[in-house]
Formats: C-alpha cells, sequence, structure tokens
C-alpha cells in the first residue's frame, strides 16, 4: 500500500463495534452518512471524563471544574482549527440541525421582511428546507430552489438567474447526502456576495470527508454533526462571521450565555457562549474533540482520496447488477461517498432488509430529502455510504447480496 493511502483492515481495529457478528456474519457498516462509528479512542475519552473529572463547564473554581472547562474549551479550539476558524467563530450546538435553526432564527428572524427572497436547493436535506420555511411564514420572505439537472447537479444558469434576483440569504449543501453531489460552493459563495447575499453552508456531508476550510470558502454560517464525523451523538458545530454572530440575538436564553441579568433585562455573554445556553453535552464535545485528532492522525487529504478510490469501484461493481438505477454525477470529483440507487422490483425498504440479514447495513427511505425524492420521480431509494474502516471486499459484498435479493425476487 503506497503511503498517501490508508488502509481499512487496519483502521477497523480501533473500532470495538466491529467485533460484533450480525445473523452470524461480520458487520459490514455501509450507512455512514446518516452516523459513524466511533474509535476507541474517543469512547475511551468520553468513558474518562464520566471517571475522573465529571463537572459543569465554565461554573466551578474547584479542580474538577477547572479540568472539565480546560478539555472543553480545548476541544473548540481543535475543531477551529480543523476548518480554519478562530475558537470564538465556533458555536456548539446538539447537532447540525440546530445549528441551522439557530441561523434562521437568530439570523432570519432580525434581517428578513415581507418581499425578501431565501434561495436554497432542490437536493437540501430537511435541515436545510424546513427551517426556511417557517422563517418565510413568519417574515413573508420568499422561497426559491435552484433546480437540479438529470446528472444530480445544480443548474448553473438556475444558480445565476436566481441570483440576479437579489436573495438576502443562500443555503446550500456543500455535498448532498442523497445523490453524493459536492458542490461548488466557493464559486457560489462568490456570486451569492456580490448580490449582498449571506450564504449558509450545510457541511454535514463534507467536514468529515474532505479538508475544509472556512476561510478559503469565504461562507459566513458553516453546520455540521460531530457524529458523522467519528464523534458521539449530541454534538453539532456552528461556525460564523464574527461580525455577524455579534449582530445575532441569541437563539436559547438561560444560563451561561449572560453577563448580567436584572429583573428588567439581561446583557449577553461574549461569542461564543452567547449562544450556549445552559448545560451543555460536555463529554460529547470532549469526544468530539478526541474525533478531529483521530481524523488528523489519518489526514484528511488521505480520507478523500480513500473515499474516492472506494466510490470509484462501487460505481463500478453495482453497474454491473442488472436492473438497477444509479443516482448522481459519475464525475468523481464532483461526487461524495455516498450511492443511492434502486433495484427495479425490489422496494428499498426490502431490499434493505435482505441485506440486513448478511449482515450489511445501508439505509433505505427518503433521506430527509422528500423535495429531491420527488424530483427523481421516486418515493425512496436504497443508500450505501462509505468511511475510512470500508474496502473493496466490503462493496463485493455489498452486490454479491444484491443478487441474492434479485434471486429471492426471481428477477
Amino acid at each position: 500500500m503506497c503511503a498517501d493511502q490508508l488502509d481499512p483492515e487496519v483502521i477497523k481495529q480501533d473500532f470495538p463495534i466491529f467485533k460484533r457478528r450480525i445473523y452470524g456474519k461480520s458487520l459490514i457498516y455501509l450507512d455512514n452518512a446518516a452516523t459513524t462509528q466511533k474509535p476507541r479512542q474517543v469512547i475511551e475519552t468520553i468513558s474518562e471524563f464520566y471517571q475522573n473529572y465529571n463537572a459543569n463547564v465554565h461554573r466551578g473554581v474547584y479542580k474538577l471544574g477547572v479540568e472539565a472547562t480546560e478539555a472543553f474549551e480545548n476541544a473548540r479550539a481543535k475543531v477551529a482549527n480543523f476548518v480554519n476558524a478562530k475558537d470564538s467563530e465556533i458555536i456548539f450546538t446538539k447537532n447540525a440541525t440546530e445549528a441551522l435553526n439557530l441561523i434562521a432564527y437568530s439570523w432570519g428572524l432580525r434581517n428578513l421582511k415581507k418581499g425578501d427572497r431565501i434561495l436554497l436547493t432542490e437536493m437540501e436535506h430537511h435541515s436545510n428546507i424546513v427551517p426556511w420555511q417557517i422563517i418565510a411564514e413568519y417574515t413573508g420572505a420568499m422561497l426559491d430552489y435552484v433546480p437540479i439537472n438529470e446528472e444530480g447537479l445544480l443548474i448553473e444558469e438556475e444558480i445565476d438567474r436566481l441570483l440576479n434576483l437579489r436573495p438576502k440569504i443562500v443555503s446550500v449543501t456543500h455535498a448532498s447526502n442523497v445523490l453524493g453531489t459536492i458542490n461548488n460552493v466557493k464559486e457560489i459563495v462568490e456570486k451569492a456576495h456580490k448580490v449582498g447575499a449571506i450564504v449558509v453552508v450545510d457541511a454535514a456531508q463534507s467536514v468529515p470527508h474532505m479538508p475544509v476550510n472556512v476561510k478559503e470558502l469565504d461562507c459566513d454560517f458553516l453546520a455540521f454533526s460531530g457524529h458523522k464525523a467519528l464523534g458521539p451523538l449530541g454534538v453539532g458545530v456552528l461556525y460564523g462571521k464574527r461580525d455577524l454572530l455579534r449582530e445575532m440575538n441569541p437563539f436559547l436564553g438561560g444560563g451561561d450565555m449572560i453577563s448580567r441579568v436584572w429583573l428588567g433585562g439581561a446583557e449577553w455573554n461574549e461569542l461564543p457562549w452567547k449562544f450556549e445556553a445552559g448545560t451543555s453535552s460536555v463529554a460529547d464535545v470532549i469526544g468530539l474533540g478526541a474525533a478531529i485528532d483521530y481524523l488528523n492522525s489519518i489526514g484528511m487529504d488521505k480520507v478523500r482520496a480513500h473515499e474516492v478510490k472506494l466510490t470509484d469501484y462501487a460505481l463500478k461493481r453495482l453497474s454491473e447488477v442488472p436492473d438497477i438505477k444509479i443516482y448522481g454525477p459519475r464525475d468523481l470529483s464532483k461526487r461524495g461517498a455516498v450511492i443511492s440507487f434502486n433495484l427495479s422490483g425490489i422496494h428499498p425498504h426490502d431490499l434493505a432488509s435482505i441485506l440486513d440479514e448478511e449482515g450489511i447495513a445501508i439505509r433505505a427511505g427518503h433521506h430527509c430529502a422528500q423535495p429531491l425524492m420527488n424530483r427523481l420521480g421516486v418515493a425512496a431509494t436504497a443508500r450505501a455510504s462509505f468511511y475510512i474502516y470500508n474496502s473493496e471486499s466490503d462493496i463485493d459484498a455489498l452486490v454479491e447480496a444484491l443478487y441474492k435479493a434479485r434471486r429471492i425476487f426471481k428477477l
């Protein structure tokens, strides 16, 4: 193996869950777009917190409280460095969905008015559609959607046309959780800024899989989830430019987000704590820091290169299966490690059940992207998504199981 390649079999040894047998078979986990498995380094870090220095942060002057706060803020610094942001620009939420809602309510409610335009795309996750629908209803703003072509790419001419309508905000996914499409966010940001728009990037499917630099993208906000990047469930990240964050009101009120409270009002805390009301999920934040350490030890360039190679192999192998329909671009430079497909004559849920009996975990359904399903003309798809511990042998097992499903359905 070349020095610039990672070895998924070696990596897999760090993940306790892969010792498990499913119906007597080795686990093949291909649902990484939903959540990733956790290495022992993350699990042990969380366990160490609860066993050795469990305390609330930012409040206690005793040793446990100080240690917890230091570990918590150290994790923030790791996340900031991971995406090339400043510590004060990183806000911890419970997931990417909450981060996107924070922007919609804290920025959208204050800055949008009747007749203003919000620009989204047809390939957005519900988390980047529904909050804006709610805000549009509150404010009277209008929603526009950039359509996709048959290959699953945003139509460039439509981006330009809709930007010429001068939207106040553009909110776009960096990588589609269904099509795998990697959007040219940097170019969209440049064009959007020229018409005075603020740009939000849903990076839930990009930050865990490729190098992401918020300063290079020049986006105004960016959101991602820790659990899709080897971290624990229960922690998400919002990046925001300092000037915008300073102008925004808090999303939630309570403890830790204030500097002073009196019966007639309150003053907000400094960034980033202004947006972190109440007790944070301290152990999960610290666990995310350990996950960032793990990814950094591999190198995000290697992660991306591995996924490109694996996706290329998967597209070729899956294309051999009769009556299969694969969605999304074939250009690997424009595609992440996500492949949605349908097998003619077999409902995706039935297909997922058959694969489960073979120890293979895939996702089946609308993937929280029903408008995209409508655009594709289907109710649901099966979806296989890959990560650092997946190998070509996992793809071979998936293909073999698809042939078995065809035999069961006598196709």
